[in-house]
């Protein structure tokens, strides 16, 4: 019996030529969920390293309203 590893490869060590960017905020989009909280690492398969920019550059796209803190309710 083999052993199959779950295991998920960070998005960003795999692909050197993706940078994390506050601007970019389509790609910060994935990792956000539908109510604005950010998504942990272990469940994206981000590394810890990456995780930590991710967070400062959603933290950014927020602070300069390119991403909702919240979402309202009242648009659906």
């Amino acid at each position: 019996m083999a052993f199959v590893s779950n295991k998920r490869i960070c998005v960003f060590c795999e692909n050197a030529e993706q940078k994390i960017n506050y601007k970019e905020f389509k790609t910060l989009r994935k990792f956000i969920t539908d109510q604005g909280k950010i998504i942990p690492g272990h469940v994206t398969g981000v590394c810890s390293k990456h995780q930590r920019h991710l967070g400062k550059a959603i933290k950014q796209a927020r602070n300069i309203a390119l991403l909702p803190y919240s979402v309202d309710p009242r648009h659906f």
